[in-house]
């Protein structure tokens, strides 16, 4: 395997530093029995630590040390991942200094990479989404259906498992208990959401309408499970997998420039009735998230939004 030129010196036991880290590396090979790849990559990791230690030996670091070092890496821009995984290679690697030298502690220990930065979920425009799910194309029972599923979920912001889950009403018969169905009437739609939690949710106008429109066909493809609110074509309840390809087809049709998902939808519901409302625990309680923080991430997409309407506007923003 090849070798980088590593800075001279020597460890405890009167090694180089070059002996160290390869009796380390044949060690992940022959006792470990790792594999290539993750051996080199653990070899690469410490071959990092000593450029990064200079003519220092690596036995002779300590906690600071590696906490500098990983600062350095941070300030690289190296991510979060990245860094989590030299620091796991550092570790090893000074345990079995430990196990086998006589070393005293480990200076890794106690060192976290920094948190992994959540990426902000990615919504629809409001013109984008509304399009989305008001075009359909046809008044054939599938396009009917996918109209009615893409408004429902905008409508909504239901979970594409909660909306595949639906029965087209309440059923409770001998063991089976509905665990989420739709209440035209009432403009609102019964689910259970994770951690068997129910909610309500209002249904607008035009996904009302939209439901009627395909129920009114339902009994077209409807077959020997009388139970499900949405249908295949073969009369079988739809899938969230079948969603997700129906609801990314439509948008390439739309030519929506965006890699369009059920739950880009519910990020979009989310984000615009922030955007409209400001009323952060409204938002919560339809999303039925446990936690307000789950629901904190779309204020960050607020002020997305603010920015871009500030930028666009202001006279003094652009530079």
């Amino acid at each position: 395997m090849e070798q980088r030129d590593l800075h001279p010196g020597t460890t405890q036991d009167g090694s180089s530093h070059l002996d160290s880290i390869n009796a380390y590396v044949d060690y992940l090979r022959t006792q470990r029995q790792l594999s290539t790849h993750t051996v080199h990559s653990y070899q690469l990791d410490l071959q990092e630590l000593q450029q990064l230690a200079g003519s220092q030996t690596l036995s002779s670091l300590d906690f600071q040390h590696i906490r500098r070092f990983t600062s350095q890496l941070h300030a690289r821009e190296l991510n979060a991942r990245s860094i989590a995984r030299k620091l796991s290679s550092w570790r090893g690697y000074f345990n079995w200094l430990i196990e086998l030298h006589g070393l005293g502690n480990n200076p890794v220990d106690g060192i976290r990479a920094p948190k992994k930065s959540k990426p902000l979920p990615k919504a629809l425009g409001a013109d984008d989404a509304v399009r989305l799910v008001s075009q359909h194309g046809s008044d054939q029972p599938t396009a009917l259906a996918n109209r009615a599923m893409f408004e429902l979920l905008y409508s909504s912001g239901l979970r594409v498992s909660e909306l595949t889950g639906l029965d087209i009403n309440y059923i409770e018969d001998g063991s089976y208990r509905s665990e989420g169905w739709v209440d035209l009437e009432q403009a609102e739609v019964h689910v259970t959401g994770k951690g068997n939690k129910p909610r309500i949710v209002p249904v607008g106008a035009p996904a009302i309408a939209a439901l009627r429109d395909w129920i009114a066909v339902r009994s077209h493809l409807l077959k020997t499970d009388p139970t499900p609110l949405f249908l295949t074509s073969k009369g079988t309840r739809i899938s969230p997998r079948l969603v997700q390809l129906r609801i990314k087809a439509h948008a390439q049709r739309l030519g929506i420039p965006a890699n369009v998902h059920p739950h880009m939808l519910r990020h979009s519901f989310a984000s615009h009735v922030l955007q409209s409302s400001g009323d952060l625990r409204a938002v919560q309680e339809m999303l039925g998230h446990s936690s307000i923080a789950a629901t904190q991430v779309y204020t960050s997409l607020d002020f997305q939004h603010l920015a871009k309407v500030y930028d666009a506007t202001h006279p003094r923003a652009k530079k």
